[in-house]
């Protein structure tokens, strides 16, 4: 009876409660606040704006007046590599975010996001290249797409993140250019939405108003006022994207193909006067951000985190904040958002996360005399 009843029924029930313990100790783990120490890591970058490792470890890093540089594993800048296209470097525009393409490894392929001066006024620019085998030059630099129309007024709302979704497609984000007055609900204008393209900056095969009258093709959402946040979802594959609400009202949104995310028309903000904007908060036809901040915190750059420095964080989302500044860490379950916390509350004003290949954290600041700053576990 207990050869029957006991050992072989333990031997098979083993597995179900070894996978148990561990939820139970990963659940502990995620409740255990995570200890750090923030340190400097490089320093005489202008208005640093956008990021990417390298797959050696270096980084390359863009400054908004127009230059881009090269930072060495030990911390060490580069001087400005040769061959970067002239940039819009007024207001809020500049030379803004930088990918690699997934295969970088191979081709050497890069993509540029900046502001650029056309005739009509000013716009959001994608350009590809190819840095050059020495890392000092960007080689083959070739503008891809024009998020036109150009608008003569004003220089700010540009948008202008990059990522790449698991299945290669490129994602742009582009803000309304600070005008308030339908351009980011308007389909044959590609200001205040998220576009979906191909490396070449064709529109993706496949997006939802292909073949739609008077609509353009690379369009994926719209209805957005200033996204300056992009991230894949790495255990869900889906998009996120953080933008800038009026007076308050910034957003974290889950983007579907096709949908409204409501600006001008629905927004949990006001205007900078205190007065309202558009219809109120939300109508059934646009889609509801999953998370909101009243205040706001001005989010710009995103990051999932996927290392093994911080166990207790992985799977947050880290947001870079402009105002008031800090790094805010929001804990996320599949595609919820679960939980808020914020850090560095004292310190500079941050423009974008990106998670080195050790699993530090690396933090732009948005200074003049702008910094790299790395958090790490405390010792």
């Amino acid at each position: 009876m207990a050869a029957a009843g006991g050992r072989p029924i333990f031997r098979r029930m083993r597995p179900l409660l070894l996978a148990f313990l561990s939820l139970i100790l990963a659940a502990g783990a995620r409740a255990q606040p995570a200890a750090f120490r923030v340190e400097p890591f490089a320093s005489g970058l202008e208005n640093p704006w956008g990021a990417a490792f390298l797959p050696d470890g270096r980084l390359l890093v863009t400054e908004r007046p127009g230059r881009l540089r090269l930072v060495g594993r030990d911390g060490r800048v580069s001087p400005p590599l040769a061959g970067v296209p002239q940039v819009e470097a007024a207001g809020q525009g500049g030379l803004l975010d930088i990918a690699l393409a997934p295969d970088f490894a191979r081709t050497r392929e890069v993509y540029l996001c900046q502001a650029a001066l056309v005739p009509g006024g000013a716009l959001t620019r994608l350009v590809r290249a190819r840095l050059s085998r020495d890392a000092r030059a960007l080689q083959r630099v070739r503008p891809i797409l024009d998020a036109t129309p150009p608008q003569a007024s004003g220089r700010n709302h540009y948008g202008c993140r990059i990522v790449f979704g698991r299945d290669g497609a490129l994602f742009l984000s582009v803000g309304e250019r600070y005008e308030t007055k339908q351009r980011a609900q308007r389909l044959a204008d590609l200001g205040g939405k998220v576009l979906r393209l191909s490396r070449d900056g064709t529109p993706w095969r496949g997006n939802p108003f292909a073949g739609r009258a008077g609509a353009r093709a690379e369009i994926f959402t719209y209805g957005h006022r200033n996204p300056q946040g992009l991230a894949v979802n790495p255990w869900t594959g889906s998009l996120w994207e953080a933008e800038f609400g009026p007076l308050g009202g910034d957003e974290i949104n889950l983007l579907r193909p096709g949908r409204n995310y409501g600006w001008p028309v629905v927004t949990h903000g006001r205007d900078y006067d205190g007065t309202a904007i558009g219809e109120g908060a939300s109508r059934p036809d646009m889609e509801e951000p999953i998370h909101v901040w009243l205040p706001s915190v001005s989010p710009s750059g995103i990051a999932f985190y996927t290392g093994g420095a911080f166990p207790a964080w992985r799977g947050s989302l880290f947001v870079a904040a402009l105002n008031p500044p800090g790094l805010v860490r929001l804990s996320t379950e599949g595609d919820r958002v679960t939980g808020e916390e914020r850090l560095l509350q004292d310190g500079p004003r941050l423009r974008q996360v990106v998670q080195g290949p050790e699993g530090a954290l690396y933090l732009l600041t948005d200074e003049a005399e702008g910094r790299i700053l790395r958090l790490v576990p405390a010792r």
